[in-house]
């Protein structure tokens, strides 16, 4: 192990939030070689990731280099565990097929329309090329992104994680595959706003104009939608 290497771990132990940001950017090919391992099984990659990083951040706590081992030894098993009982647990997040066959429609469609209009089509575009409604056009992109997507910022310019209250590293993982699930238990309108002003970045204007509802409606829908998720993945201890 390098001389930066074990400075990156014992800032990271004495709870250095940039120092293990800086280790899981560093290992994430070890962290990905643990991860393939696992695909397959009902659950995105991008999630299997990110419980593969929580894993590897559990190591570097519990990591000792008295042990007489490399932390990549140490590291792999504990990756593995994270993500095994994840799977054990049943908290897979599963996309139907009606809901693939919906999304790979809109990608088709989305493809089309740019190769026509030069420009991304809107969500009311993307529905006329499809006949699908908004609100399964937003459920289908919303279940297909990747979890980097629920950091992207709204119109307002804030991410979605951050009115939801994520912070350390570790704590923004875990609540990161929480916040997708409890995304997917909302009743089908305040799924379909929190996917427009999130994953598409509308303005509340332009979400009740694809929805067809009011404006007030909107907000009503995405405050009644945010202090559900607020409830759902609760305080991260």
């Amino acid at each position: 192990m390098t001389g930066e290497m074990r400075a990156l771990l014992d800032r990271a132990r004495k709870g250095d939030e940039d120092a293990c940001g800086e280790l899981v950017v560093r290992n994430s090919g070890l962290i990905w070689a643990v991860v393939r391992r696992y695909c397959g099984r009902g659950v995105e990659p991008e999630d299997l990731y990110q419980l593969g990083c929580l894993g590897f951040l559990k190591a570097v706590r519990g990591f000792d280099s008295g042990y007489g081992t490399e932390f990549s030894t140490y590291a792999v098993p504990k990756i593995g565990g994270e993500i095994r009982r994840f799977l054990r647990d049943d908290g897979a997040i599963k996309v139907g097929r009606g809901l693939k066959q919906q999304f790979a429609a809109v990608l088709a469609a989305r493809q089309k329309l740019c190769g026509q209009l030069g420009r991304e089509p809107g969500v009311s575009e993307i529905a006329a090329e499809t006949g699908l409604t908004a609100e399964e056009i937003a459920a289908a992109e919303l279940a297909a992104a990747a979890p980097e997507s629920l950091q992207q910022e709204n119109a307002d310019g804030l991410p979605l994680e951050s009115l939801l209250g994520t912070e350390e590293l570790e704590k923004k993982l875990l609540q990161s595959i929480a916040l997708r699930q409890a995304i997917e238990g909302l009743p089908e309108k305040e799924r379909a706003v929190i996917a427009l002003r999130y994953y598409r970045a509308y303005t509340q204007q332009e979400c009740a104009r694809v929805l067809h509802v009011s404006q007030v409606q909107i907000s009503r829908l995405e405050k009644r939608a945010l202090e559900k998720l607020r409830q759902a993945i609760g305080p991260a201890d």
